[in-house]
């Protein structure tokens, strides 16, 4: 293989660069440039016409102040026009003190009476003088025989209010250019100033870009991009992004097949996404550690928690539903084997009896031996199965009763209990009783008189469960927590987790619209109640007749629930 060509080797090209802080930079300085030179354009070009304005204006008031010099009418009705006549005189005297180029003074016919070339007195003006001579006041730029220059022409009136001749007066125009160019110098200055103040803007912003983007090429960024989104969205575990003011900034597929949410929940915040609870303190970080633990839905979750430099944070999340599942399942067959085990002993005492009674040749005796064994435990099989007509729980609760009748806790059902085969989640029915009757066995093991008391009856649609069982009971100030993901009293299994069975309860009953409850017993122990609303479907007919001829007339009230040993 070849080895991957080093930075900065071969040919070098030049051309628009790859870099993000390259290319951003000469974007923002070619943007400084073109509107440093758009905005000192966009400046001369009306400094132009103001000084042009400038000019004529001050023609038109020299003019103004020399037509009201005292004496300009009357000479110019008792003199003739000379060069060394009064109104010349008084005209070369304004001209001089206001540096203007010329000021003429004119009659009703536009004959000269002064000018600053005194051959050109007594001569008719080059310029129409028509609109002064009319009695108007005028400003314009024109040119005469002095050139090019800024005029201001005002009529002169006599004593009785007629016209008697006008006086013009202009400034050079080269001086007003010359203004002009004097201003470019300074506002290339200013605009120079701003061009390096802008560049080295430019570059400290870029500088901070090229820092955070990691000197990368805008084509690496849009791999990156593409990597990240077939990253996110290929692997199999959940990655849920916030950000600094706890809205969700990214989820994957994954995360919204865990979480129950959907691709809108992107910008909103997590409280308003997932609503309260344990799942979203874990999220929020206000629960701290590695592992954590939490039930969304029917879901145990496992959650790490990870804060970013801006204030966020990436949570990855772990689906351990069926870990979870195959943890109790493991724990149920322990204690299978334990049962099974002491079933083998229980077993070879009964053979030896019935090899004794047989070697006595007590026939008969050995004969109602075998029948009661055999007997009873049919009768306890068929007890359930004519109670509950769902065939998933009655097979659950036959073998519930043989797991604890090995571990010395007898299980039995309540007096009226009567339920239908009309159950329309009959696995999640099987968790809750499952979890609820694991933790009573538990509970009940060991103390006097060891029992469990199963209770199942339907009110319409709704089932309500009830399991009361013989051991400590749960004090009342835990009767609150004890339905908290992770909270337990049992020691830690092989499995690793504990705290999960009362919270799925809790969450599969809310799932459906309904509760669970735990209280204690008036005789002891504790009771869990469980009611599912809508948890059967519809009777037909038959159904119907069946039910209402099955139900008994007045079933015994169920007592309050009560935690099971799993989760205490």
């Amino acid at each position: 293989m070849n080895a991957p060509p080093t930075p900065g080797s071969g040919q070098r090209r030049f051309g628009w660069p790859r870099r993000v802080f390259s290319q951003v930079l000469l974007m923002q300085l070619a943007i400084i440039t073109g509107v440093t030179i758009l905005v000192t354009g966009l400046f001369l070009a009306p400094l132009s016409a103001q000084l042009d304005d400038q000019a004529m204006r001050r023609a038109l008031a020299i003019a103004q102040t020399t037509a009201a010099r005292p004496g300009i009418v009357k000479d110019l009705g008792t003199t003739a026009p000379s060069g060394h006549g009064p109104v010349q005189s008084a005209a070369e005297q304004v001209r001089r003190a206001t540096g203007a180029e010329y000021v003429v003074v004119m009659d009703r016919r536009g004959v000269r009476w002064s000018h600053p070339d005194t051959h050109r007195i007594g001569a008719v003006v080059s310029t129409d003088p028509g609109r002064a001579l009319s009695g108007r006041e005028v400003m314009e730029i024109d040119s005469g025989t002095l050139g090019r220059s800024a005029r201001g022409k005002v009529p002169l009136f006599d004593t009785s209010g007629e016209v008697a001749g006008a006086v013009s007066v202009g400034i050079a125009y080269d001086s007003v250019r010359a203004r002009l160019l004097a201003a470019i110098p300074g506002l290339l200055a200013y605009a120079g100033g701003a061009l390096a103040a802008g560049a080295l803007a430019a570059y400290l912003i870029s500088r901070r870009l090229q820092r955070q983007t990691h000197d990368l090429a805008f084509s690496d960024i849009s791999a990156l991009l593409t990597e990240r989104e077939a990253m996110l969205h290929g692997i199999r575990e959940g990655v849920v992004a916030l950000d600094g003011a706890g809205r969700v900034r990214l989820l994957n597929d994954e995360a919204q097949r865990l979480l129950g949410v959907g691709p809108q929940a992107a910008g909103r915040p997590l409280e308003e996404v997932l609503g309260g609870g344990r799942t979203a303190d874990v999220l929020a970080g206000r629960v701290v550690g590695d592992d954590l633990l939490a039930v969304r839905g029917s879901r145990v979750l496992l959650a790490n928690r990870m804060p970013t430099d801006d204030g966020g944070a990436v949570v990855t999340l772990r689906d351990r539903t069926e870990l979870e599942h195959l943890g109790r399942e493991l724990d149920s067959t322990t204690g299978l084997i334990d049962a099974l085990r002491a079933q083998d002993h229980e077993h070879a005492n009964r053979l030896h009896t019935l090899l004794g009674l047989l070697e006595l040749e007590m026939h008969e005796d050995a004969m109602e031996f075998i029948t009661e064994v055999v007997g009873v435990h049919r009768a306890t099989a068929e007890q359930v199965t004519e109670k509950v007509q769902d065939p998933l729980l009655a097979a659950l609760l036959v073998g519930k009763a043989t797991v604890a009748a090995e571990r010395g806790v007898s299980l039995r059902l309540a007096p009226g209990t009567l339920l239908p085969d009309r159950v329309v989640d009959p696995r999640g029915l099987v968790t809750v009783v499952g979890n609820l009757v694991d933790n009573a066995t538990d509970a009940a093991a060991g103390s006097d008189g060891a029992r469990i008391e199963v209770a199942l009856r339907a009110e319409g649609r709704t089932v309500i469960l009830g399991v009361h069982d013989s051991g400590p009971g749960v004090p009342r100030e835990q009767q609150a927590s004890i339905f908290t993901e992770g909270w337990s009293t049992k020691d830690v299994p092989a499995h690793g987790r504990r705290g999960l069975g009362l919270a799925l309860v809790r969450r599969l009953a809310e799932r459906q619209g309904g509760s669970v409850t735990v209280s204690g017993a008036d005789a002891g122990g504790a009771v869990f109640t469980v009611v599912l609303p809508e948890a059967l479907a519809e009777p037909g007919p038959e159904g119907a007749a069946e039910t209402v001829a099955g139900r008994p007339d007045s079933p015994p009230p169920l007592t309050p629930p009560a935690p099971t040993g799993e989760q205490r």
